[in-house]
């Protein structure tokens, strides 16, 4: 039997779930490349203050590593972390992981991929499969002066605990989950946050309760609980996509939900502030138990003026207004549509990623790219990876993977690509559905590229899933035949 030899690129939700996939399919000759010094991705970089997923707990999981003893509905990051680095040691993935190690790029020569590394080894690898996620490269503001702010700059993902909160002016840029959840949490808890808003966000509400011993026990001894609640949040989720990707009666009654949320804030100016002029789920849809009462406290502000500068000692809006500020926090996101970027990945002929994605990324079925042989991406471009938690989206895909891999240890093929004819395909028909998504209807977001339109699944999750876990139509791929049989 052949052993194909595999490099999975990334050790956050995505490469852990592949490594699992890989185990249980009896594949075990392969090596998992991960950046920083831990499990997690973005559950290791993420460590700011009021961190919750806005997933649900049991839904926010893999199927195969049910977890009983959730602390909460919706999770906080540490904990979260703390899960992932608990199902990558329980199924045997240390051994595979080289921790500190960034891949720098990746070059495939016709027998297989070159793949070198931050420390120096230049490998060969039959496969490799990019688990490098789409939330992990910060999104710095181009603001004038913000080098010259001789207070304490921090990103969101990069979140110094050397940095004293105590007694200081924290001023907050951006307003989507995090900017959100900052504040919540910040409120009453420093003399001053100031938000700063280009553009408010609809806030779907919640109550974040925690769960009880007697709660978790029953889950401990009757797994058929987590299946169940799994199934039930799935249910919901099924039935909220709809309203995304489909105008109708659900995305009627979300926006309603969200505006009378809203009526919460009791100033009426507030209000009219806090007020978007777009549909909700137009912009990723923010959750919070505590947004609207921090927001109201007389200790926040929000600022709506446009920021003109910053300079030593605070930001300056375009009214002339100076906001003196000690801390600033950037909650400006990422660069979403970066994916395995920077890594310098070379395909056919020279082909390099850039090259293949000058006009935007794109992808055939969110998981392979033509004229690149036996290179996977998990959570790849135009996957659903809008509120749909991704730990699914990797399990489908990793199952799409490991059929892959299955038929390469059988003989049946060298390499496989999509061909570009069916990827040219798929992507018009994402095209041409589109225009009948939330995401579209008239706001900007990180979901949009660079034709103005979603770089996402258009049409429900469940229907990925279906789509990504059917058989591959033979027609759509280019595959070459074995020419040695390795062993």
């Amino acid at each position: 039997m052949n052993t194909p030899r595999i490099a999975i690129v990334g050790a956050g939700i995505s490469g852990i779930c592949m490594g699992v996939a890989l185990r249980r399919a009896g594949f075990t000759d392969f090596t998992l490349f991960e950046k920083g010094a831990d499990y997690g991705g973005t559950w290791r970089d993420n460590v700011y203050p009021g961190l919750v997923c806005d997933v649900p707990s049991r839904y926010y999981q893999f199927t195969f590593a049910m977890n009983p003893e959730w602390s909460r509905l919706y999770s906080t990051g540490p904990e979260i972390k703390d899960y992932l680095v608990g199902v990558a040691h329980d199924h045997g993935l240390r051994e595979h992981t080289r921790f500190g190690v960034e891949v720098t790029a990746a070059e495939f020569t016709g027998d297989g991929w070159r793949v070198s590394g931050s420390d120096g080894r230049v490998e060969r690898f039959d496969f490799v499969l990019c688990a490098t996620g789409f939330l992990h490269r910060p999104n710095l503001p181009d603001i004038p002066g913000l080098d010259e702010f001789r207070g304490t700059v921090m990103h969101s993902a990069r979140w110094r605990d050397d940095v004293e909160l105590t007694g200081k002016r924290v001023g907050v840029i951006g307003t989507g989950s995090t900017g959100t959840q900052l504040v919540g949490a910040l409120a009453g808890q420093v003399p001053k946050v100031v938000m700063f808003q280009r553009t408010p966000q609809w806030i779907l509400p919640t109550v974040n309760r925690a769960y009880t011993g007697v709660s978790k026990q029953l889950y401990r001894r009757i797994p058929l609980l987590g299946k169940a609640s799994y199934h039930l949040n799935r249910g919901f989720f099924a039935a909220f996509s709809q309203g995304l990707v489909h105008p109708g009666r659900v995305r009627t009654f979300i926006q309603w939900v969200v505006a009378r949320n809203l009526r919460s804030v009791e100033d009426p100016v507030l209000r009219r502030k806090l007020t978007p002029d777009y549909q909700a789920m137009c912009k990723r849809l923010v959750v919070s138990d505590r947004f609207y009462r921090a927001i109201q406290r007389p200790d926040v502000e929000l600022v709506t003026e446009g920021i003109d500068h910053i300079d030593e000692h605070g930001v300056v809006t375009a009214d002339g207004v100076h906001h003196d500020l000690d801390i600033l926090l950037l909650a400006t996101g990422f660069d979403s549509h970066a994916f395995m970027r920077p890594m310098a990945i070379t395909g056919t002929d020279g082909r390099t990623l850039d090259e293949a994605w000058a006009a935007g990324p794109r992808a055939f079925e969110g998981v392979m790219m033509p004229d690149f042989p036996n290179l996977f991406m998990l959570v790849g471009p135009h996957s659903p990876f809008a509120n749909h938690p991704l730990t699914a989206v990797a399990e489908a895909q990793s199952a799409r993977i490991v059929g892959w891999l299955t038929r390469w240890r059988a003989g049946e093929f060298e390499t496989v690509a999509p061909t570009r004819a069916a990827t040219d395909r798929y992507n018009a028909r994402m095209r041409a559905a589109a225009p009948s998504t939330v995401w579209t209807t008239g706001c900007q977001s990180w979901y949009l590229g660079k034709d103005g339109l979603p770089e996402l699944w258009p049409w429900t999750p469940s229907a990925y899933e279906k789509l990504i876990r059917s058989t591959p139509t033979a027609a759509d791929y280019r595959l070459s035949q074995r020419a040695v049989t390795r062993k």
